[in-house]
């Protein structure tokens, strides 16, 4: 089976060319020029519901980012470094020009619409550019504003996602049916796991509210109404959200969702603090409560909030004041309580006791001369994950590369014919889904010995991500400026990564998570209580990727001042390990490494033994021991 037939289950090029062929028509229909498929949907989720994935039904492309720009004849697909390759496997570059934006000579998305705008303007013409507003967050149309209309690019908000138009034509709706959408159960968390009562939270948010003097506040994003009402549900593969809209009032609170899919018992353990009313009722309700307010204030956060939702507010009669700032309940959300940090532990050990059983597993199948496939790696440390008590699923597809396959940053599709062999590197990042929390851990290994090339960028990687792990830092450090520390060695060697850093993670709820992160478009300070990945990389495609990840919380240090300093008046934060599994000794050069990166590095290994070797049976333990001891 060839690599495109692995990655592209959803569509064949031929189908993909009709279903273009289609769009197109649509085109000229609304007067067009161009039409933007984004990636998201009405709630700007990374990982769509299946029946809102708009740009991966009409090309393939199956990665979490990535644009489509469809013109009249032509067609740009763009994509970041962690989907370079991914692209051209799934792809089809007669039919969609795939632009890899970040490398020298592509331009991004706004600069092509900027040239698509001029070269109409020089023909006496405007260019029309559809879209669906209730895709496209309030600030990334600002940009578009400010950037492309000067070109002379029409910006035309459409009532109609085209795409479901022509998802709905019998040819289509007959050979691929529209999938169910909002229908899985929902289920309620109990305060033992979250450490709030919903009432708790709603008080936290309208305490917020009444300092930014504001009367309503639209929620739309997903995590965030899953966190403040204590629910989750099934809508959206690997995260356990649910398809909604929230309204939050001084005095009343609205969930707009599928009530038929909540119990008796938890609608009736809501009512006191929550309306529940049908998905479809969020739009008018939202006009009803601002044609009742006097002298209304809304809360927007433009990031995190639709046009779709600004159009509502902009185009009431009643001419609201719109306050723009980030929603309160995102800072909440990111900065987890003593419970859910608890939880967030007990998660975490489990996940990293299901890796260090699949590397045991894959070092006993090697050394009895077993074959062993990509596909045979993740069913592994799958079927470990779930043998952990209170296992709900994957937080993400398990990516597991073998060789050329491992510089592929996003690789989600582990083949079952691509036998691991000598001497190439494995590249193993994956996470589950616990009641108690979300996990997200990688390690690459090598498979047989390690050359020296390999050994020494695997170090660097390495070094890189103990300085990020090791660094105190004042409160107001941002993630771009740990971004810089971090890659800070790898530079001095002559290697980088396209993606970041890091990125923020929920308590059971997405793998991704604002708004802290580690990488140079973050300007959030980081704040104790938050959850970050650190996961430096190097890939190079053919030659194969490195990838060494972690989860940490963020931890006030003011009070461990090191021995011998002056008393300080700053407040220094630090990094504590949530994820406990061994790097592989093998591909460690210790003479590469300061006394500092292998004292910390000495002090993690021995930290790994202690939380989970206990927790083994005697040959897992013994497994683990040796795996910890730094030759």
């Amino acid at each position: 089976m060839s690599p495109i037939d692995l990655l592209q289950p959803q569509t064949s090029f031929a189908t993909t060319r009709a279903k273009l062929e289609d769009l197109r028509s649509l085109l000229t229909a609304h007067q067009l020029d161009a039409y933007l498929i984004p990636s998201a949907d009405e709630h700007l989720n990374e990982y769509l519901p299946e029946a809102k994935q708009h740009r991966i039904w009409a090309t393939g492309f199956t990665g979490s980012r990535g644009d489509l720009l469809l013109g009249r004849d032509l067609a740009w697909l763009f994509v970041d470094s962690r989907y370079y390759e991914q692209a051209e496997l799934e792809v089809d570059p007669t039919l969609i020009q795939i632009v890899k934006v970040g490398l020298e000579g592509q331009k991004t998305l706004e600069e092509t619409l900027e040239d698509l705008g001029r070269e109409a303007n020089q023909h006496g013409k405007e260019f029309r550019l559809g879209f669906d507003p209730f895709t496209l967050a309030v600030s990334q149309y600002r940009e578009f504003q400010k950037q492309i209309e000067p070109c002379g690019v029409v910006l035309v908000p459409l009532r109609e996602n085209l795409v479901e138009t022509v998802r709905s034509l019998p040819l289509w709706s007959e050979t691929e049916p529209f999938p169910g959408f909002a229908n899985s159960k929902l289920f309620y968390l109990p305060e033992t796991l979250t450490g709030e009562t919903p009432e708790q939270k709603l008080d936290r948010v309208r305490e917020a509210m009444e300092k930014k003097n504001v009367q309503i506040l639209p929620v739309t994003k997903l995590d965030q109404i899953a966190w403040l009402f204590n629910l989750r549900g099934w809508d959206v593969p690997y995260n356990p959200v649910f398809i909604a809209y929230a309204i939050i009032t001084r005095q009343q609170a609205f969930l707009f969702t599928n009530p038929e899919r909540i119990e008796p018992a938890i609608q009736q353990r809501l009512r006191s603090c929550v309306t529940l009313l049908p998905y479809e009722a969020y739009a008018d309700h939202l006009r009803s409560l601002l044609a009742q307010a006097v002298s209304c204030r809304v809360l927007l956060d433009p990031k995190r909030s639709t046009l779709g939702t600004y159009q509502i507010l902009k185009d009431h009669p009643s001419r609201p004041k719109i306050l723009e700032a980030d929603s309160p309940i995102e800072g909440m959300k990111a900065c987890k309580n003593a419970v859910e940090l608890a939880q967030m532990q007990q998660a975490n050990l489990k996940a990293s006791r299901a890796k260090i059983r699949t590397l045991k597993w894959l070092s006993g199948q090697l050394a009895k001369g077993n074959s062993v496939t990509e596909a045979d790696v993740a069913a592994t440390v799958e079927r470990f994950y779930a043998a952990e008590e209170g296992f709900q699923g994957l937080s993400f597809n398990t990516i597991a590369g073998a060789g050329a396959n491992s510089s592929i940053v996003h690789y989600g599709t582990p083949n079952p014919q691509r036998y691991l062999s000598p001497g190439e590197l494995l590249l193993l990042d994956s996470g589950a889904q616990y009641a108690s929390g979300t996990t997200d851990d990688t390690r690459t290994v090598i498979i047989g010995e390690p050359t020296a090339e390999q050994i020494e960028r695997y170090t660097e990687v390495l070094k890189a991500h103990i300085n990020c792990a090791m660094q105190r830092f004042p409160k107001g450090t941002t993630g771009a400026q740990l971004d810089g520390i971090t890659r800070a060695t790898l530079w001095q060697a002559g290697l980088d990564y396209g993606h970041g850093t890091g990125h923020g993670v929920g308590a059971f709820l997405n793998v991704h998570e604002g708004p802290n992160g580690i990488s140079k478009l973050v300007n959030k300070p980081l704040e104790p209580g938050m959850v970050t990945s650190i996961e430096p990389g190097f890939y190079e495609p053919g030659w194969g990727g490195i990838r060494v990840e972690n989860l940490y919380v963020v931890k006030d240090l003011t009070e461990f001042q090191p021995e011998g300093s002056a008393p300080s008046k700053v407040i220094w934060y630090g990094f504590e390990p949530l994820t406990y599994i061994p790097f592989d000794q093998r591909l460690i050069d210790l003479n590469r490494l300061s006394d500092r990166q292998r004292e910390w590095l000495q002090a993690y290994h021995q930290a790994v033994v202690e939380k989970l070797a206990p927790t083994l049976n005697e040959t897992e333990a013994q497994w683990l021991q040796a795996a910890c001891v730094l030759q």
